[in-house]
């Protein structure tokens, strides 16, 4: 997607704890304005999804959890039931109001290939440690 250049007027103290922000960050400004921008837009559609920062990048989170959208997501496709029975199942495996799993969901149909390639993500590490586990274990017999 090509990006146009725009330019916006800001506060001085805006301006200054934003480049303070992207300097601590280690990024040009620019590219935290533009997070923050696409951020503060999806929050605004999906007000129970939240950004946070990991040991694996950032990702969106349900509000109020440590869980990602990616979890819930993963719990909703391996719930036994269908439609409503699966939001109701993963609501309740989870501990969560079956609203935050509907969250999860609206935002998932929004950005479902962002969030595929976060699961992905985290699948492949998980099968790295799985095998390093079996190695170790291996080891120990």
């Amino acid at each position: 997607m090509a990006k146009l250049a725009t330019s916006i007027r800001l506060r001085p103290d805006l301006k200054e704890a934003l480049e303070r922000r992207a300097r601590e960050a280690g990024l040009p400004a620019a590219a935290l304005y533009e997070r923050f921008i696409d951020e503060g837009l999806r929050r605004d559609d999906h007000p129970l999804i939240v950004f946070r920062d990991g040991a694996g990048g950032r990702r969106p989170t349900l509000a109020g959890t440590r869980l990602d959208v990616g979890q819930v997501i993963d719990s909703l496709l391996a719930a036994e039931g269908k439609g409503d029975t699966a939001l109701q199942e993963t609501a309740e495996y989870l501990s969560i109001p079956e609203g935050h799993v509907r969250a999860c969901l609206s935002y998932y149909a929004a950005y479902k290939d962002e969030v595929d390639n976060w699961r992905s993500i985290v699948a492949e590490a998980a099968e790295r440690e799985r095998e390093a586990w079996h190695r170790e274990q291996a080891l120990l017999a």
